[in-house]
């Protein structure tokens, strides 16, 4: 799945990204409840994790205004807080599951799976397609005419950002915070490189450019190839 990690303990961030990412879904990660608002109402995400104490805007806020705005995906929230009340107010509230810290990875796992199977999210696409160029999100592979593309991790997270925001211009830095995660000590000569390296692997010499550079702003996956 494609989920969006909001947690402010960037110890316990990076380990569920880690972990996350060992049982095949990708990943994106903030640290406050803004940024997390931001990143959804922009990406089309199939679960949001959310702490419940965060920064800026709270995990519970943050649930709030996502229901309210229709949003359809998937919510589990994260939190200290164990008792009834708390657990009563974050159902209410919109999320669909629930897990107190600490926890084992093997429950948030578990619980992950069961929404998955529960999870009825008609505007996902599991197999987004440009062209001749086909993304599976579940198995993780990509594909031209059937004949599959090896890419590396990045590249691949690189082009399921693109290919899930087809038309969108992607800021750079959000890239940036998507690709390497907040903290890392990377530039945009990172991101060039990778999108260089991607180019040719996902693009023909006699095709048509699919990624789009928008100078000083960011990147683009032109529409004209999604069906």
């Amino acid at each position: 799945m494609y989920i969006l990690l909001a947690e402010d303990d960037k110890k316990l961030g990076r380990l569920i990204v880690h972990m996350l990412g060992k049982e095949k879904h990708t990943v994106d990660w903030v640290t406050d409840g803004a940024s997390a608002l931001d990143y959804i109402f922009s990406t089309l995400y199939d679960l949001v994790l959310l702490d419940w104490m965060m920064p800026e805007v709270s995990g519970i806020d943050v649930c709030k205004q996502l229901r309210n705005n229709h949003f359809q995906g998937l919510i589990l929230m994260l939190t200290a807080k164990d008792d009834v009340l708390n657990r009563v107010e974050g159902l209410d509230a919109g999320a669909d599951d629930y897990i107190v810290k600490p926890f084992q990875f093997e429950e948030l796992f578990a619980r992950v799976r069961a929404l998955e199977r529960r999870g009825n999210i008609p505007f996902i696409n599991n197999v987004l397609k440009v062209g001749e160029l086909t993304l599976d999100r579940v198995n993780h592979k990509v594909c031209r005419k059937e004949q599959e593309i090896q890419l590396s991790p990045k590249e691949y997270q690189l082009l399921n950002i693109l290919m899930s925001n087809p038309e969108q211009i992607l800021p750079r830095d959000v890239l940036l915070d998507k690709i390497w995660g907040i903290e890392a000590d990377v530039s945009d000569n990172n991101l060039d490189a990778l999108v260089r390296l991607l180019r040719k692997k996902v693009e023909t010499p006699e095709g048509e450019r699919l990624i789009h550079n928008i100078r000083g702003v960011g990147y683009r996956l032109v529409k004209h190839h999604v069906f």
